[in-house]
């Protein structure tokens, strides 16, 4: 335990009088609706979102960074901190890693650490979007799609090696993001573009062990802006289908045109059985990477609306994976991941909460109103008790964001971990 079950079960205590005369106010009300509690927090207690290894560190933007205290610099500080939010949220089990980032020599070493800390593994990253110290060709125009067959080769290399890695530490994906692309017209051919990153995805996807997953990640704009090789989710899906069953589209909520309908999008990779999973975060003007539900909590309860009707209709092939992918720069990432932890079991939770019975009856009649109203009556649902209950039960904190400022834990590793001296761009 990284903080004492002692402190946090005494300000447990604290608040827990309070607590219940909230969750039975709740419970009396959901009865009336037909809904029983307990289902719903059940349902709460096995819901889980990864938190990845990179968020657990200050990020920044384009312009600057502003290092905070006590950032991890390894995968081992990366760990105990994803371990952290895990012991006061008790939703975010798995953490997702990213290479080279996180490479060491011994990964089943890794993986019995991180079940110390109660987690496990979710997808691998790869990185082909920037050059690191050791390598041979340079990523600068690109990698999977670039004109050069040997930088595409290199870059596949690097897929394959994470491939083994994911092996190893039991991930059940590989997440291939590339911000190939073009900044000036005429630059590549976007059609021998495209070509290119199939023809190297083709040796990559060849390679994946039964079970594991590919998710094709695509992004509408940067560092590529005038053209972007894997641009949309059309781009993605045809991408997928070209590939094969294994080779999913992974939706990040930053990662298209303003005020699209990402809530269809949903649907619609949910029709077709290619809908990998998420990367949550919030937005307001583009890939702003915000916390999630900091913006626009209302868009994050219609994604869910869309998972969770899919999840209790059984859709073929429907098991996506959910990950926060945020970038904090003026917060403390490990208040920000858990404060959006909550947040997104929230949506997933009011999503739950919706009568799916009378909506599909106003539909049918298309009685607007009367859907529109049935569809917010459960995000107008306070399921705060709900969630912290949920918590609780499995030794989690009421509050976790002040359990782990009671706890002092920043402050301890900031005095383990060296300073970081400076301002850079980036986001990580």
């Amino acid at each position: 335990m990284l903080i004492s079950e002692d402190l946090v079960g005494s300000l447990n205590e604290a608040v827990r009088v309070a607590h219940e005369d909230e969750f039975g106010a709740l419970g009396r009300k959901l009865t009336r609706r037909g809904v029983d509690i307990e289902a719903v927090v059940a349902r709460a207690m096995a819901w889980s979102v990864a938190v990845p290894t990179w968020g657990v560190g200050t990020g920044g933007t384009r312009f600057a960074r502003f290092p905070g205290r006590g950032e991890p610099r390894n995968i081992h500080d990366k760990l105990a901190d994803c371990g952290m939010i895990q012991q006061l949220t008790r939703g975010t089990r798995t953490v997702s890693p990213h290479i080279p980032w996180d490479k060491v020599s011994d990964y089943n070493a890794l993986r019995q650490e991180a079940a110390q800390y109660g987690l496990g593994f979710d997808a691998v990253n790869s990185n082909t979007f920037q050059d690191q110290a050791d390598q041979a060709l340079s990523y600068r125009y690109g990698s999977l799609a670039n004109a050069r067959s040997d930088i595409r080769a290199q870059a596949v290399a690097h897929n394959l090696e994470c491939i083994e890695i994911g092996k190893a530490l039991g991930a059940p994906a590989l997440t291939v993001w590339i911000g190939d692309g073009t900044n000036f017209a005429g630059q590549q051919s976007l059609s021998k573009m495209f070509e290119n990153y199939l023809s190297a995805m083709e040796e990559v996807y060849a390679a994946l062990p039964p079970g594991m997953a590919m998710f094709i990640e695509h992004k509408m704009y940067e560092p590529a802006f005038y053209s972007t090789v894997i641009s949309d989710w059309g781009s993605s899906l045809m991408a997928a289908q070209a590939l094969g069953p294994q080779a999913k589209c992974l939706v990040d909520l930053g990662h298209h045109a303003p005020n699209v309908n990402i809530e269809q999008i949903v649907a619609r990779l949910v029709h077709v059985g290619r809908l990998a999973g998420f990367h949550f975060n919030d937005s307001k003007y583009g890939d702003d990477d915000l916390d999630s539900g900091s913006v626009d909590p209302f868009r994050l309860f219609l994604v869910f609306n869309e998972l969770v009707e899919a999840e209790l209709r059984g859709a073929k092939g429907f098991a996506p994976s959910y990950m926060i992918d945020q970038s904090h720069n003026v917060t403390d990432p490990i208040e920000s991941l858990m404060g959006s932890a909550v947040e997104i079991a929230r949506a997933y939770v009011q999503a739950s909460l919706v009568d799916r019975k009378a909506l599909a009856e106003a539909q049918e009649a298309n009685d607007v109103m009367a859907a529109h109203r049935t569809l917010k009556a459960g995000f107008l649902t306070d399921v705060s008790p709900i969630l912290a209950e949920a918590r609780m039960r499995q030794g989690g904190a009421y509050d976790p964001i002040a359990a782990y400022r009671a706890s002092g834990y920043r402050g301890r590793v900031a005095q383990e971990r060296p300073e970081v001296k400076g301002s850079s761009s980036g986001i990580v």
